[in-house]
């Protein structure tokens, strides 16, 4: 039982990890839009916002519907794959749009 709450932690900090890079890259392309109006800028910004949101509810089931994994390891070894692409996916996004 404790390798199945260290998965769910180790999820909610890549949730957290996630959040904090969409933020960022939110702020990127908020800053482009201004500047140069254009339709991808804007698709960009929202796509940030649905994925923040998307992490944000993410977290609150970790947080207060933990159980809805407890009984499946491999279910919680999904959800942890799931935010790790996830995070590899957003860094790499981060890193470019900060160059």
């Amino acid at each position: 039982m404790a390798s199945m709450n260290t998965l769910l932690t180790a999820a909610s900090v890549l949730s957290g990890l996630n959040i904090l890079l969409l933020l960022v890259l939110g702020g990127i392309w908020a800053q482009n839009y201004r500047e140069f109006r254009t339709p991808l800028t804007l698709g960009l910004l929202g796509f940030a916002a649905v994925l923040i949101i998307e992490n944000l509810v993410a977290l609150s089931f970790f947080f207060s519907m933990g159980m809805l994994y407890a009984g499946s390891e491999s279910a919680q070894l999904a959800v942890l794959a799931m935010r790790g692409l996830q995070f590899l996916a957003v860094s790499f996004l981060t890193v470019i749009s900060l160059r």
